[in-house]
């Protein structure tokens, strides 16, 4: 009994914060909006981004061919590299250099915060099925303060999360709130 106890809890600390209505309840009306266009938003990035610079279309067609896979049984805590890709809008396509990231776990769930480069991000992913997460997280620049998500409707980000492997994400952020239509974080250990 005890062993099926801390095995169900090894299991539950490794995993976004469940979907039990908490995302709801702290998602602005605004990235709800952005969600719910969310399809709409990646096709107009997409055919947008196709324009772009060939060896960057390579990239991004890589990252997007990749199947994604389940969440419940990966590790994310520790280090990552991270990359911002830009698709649409005031470019056609952006494929930025490595950074750092790095995931924690609160007991809550996984953290996300992008360590270095100018444009950094701080949130928290939530569950929304087997193979999907939302991140709720909010924009800083350089090393500027931390907000909570919400506290700074400029600031906030939403977007998807998927697993592409064991050692391979990415967050598809939909109508960011400055230059592109469709900012995707990849990350890789």
């Amino acid at each position: 009994m005890k062993l099926a106890i801390l095995t169900l809890a090894s299991a539950l600390a490794t995993t976004p914060a469940l979907a039990d209505g908490e995302v709801q309840r702290l998602i602005t009306a605004a990235d709800k909006a952005r969600l719910e266009n969310y399809e709409t938003t990646r096709e107009a990035a997409l055919k947008e981004a196709r324009g772009g610079n060939p060896t960057d279309v390579a990239v991004l067609d890589e990252l997007l061919a990749r199947p994604t896979v389940s969440f419940s049984d990966k590790e994310l805590t520790g280090d990552w590299q991270c990359r911002t890709i830009k698709a649409g809008g005031l470019g056609a396509l952006v494929v930025y250099g490595w950074f750092r990231c790095r995931v924690t776990d609160d007991g809550s769930g996984w953290m996300l915060d992008k360590t270095s480069g100018s444009q950094r991000t701080r949130g928290r992913l939530y569950d929304d099925g087997e193979k999907r997460a939302i991140y709720l997280g909010s924009l800083r620049y350089n090393d500027d303060p931390a907000v909570d998500y919400a506290a700074d409707p400029e600031m906030d980000q939403v977007g998807y999360a998927f697993r592409t492997g064991a050692d391979q994400w990415r967050i598809e952020f939909p109508r960011p709130q400055r230059e592109s239509l469709l900012d995707i974080l990849e990350l890789r250990r």
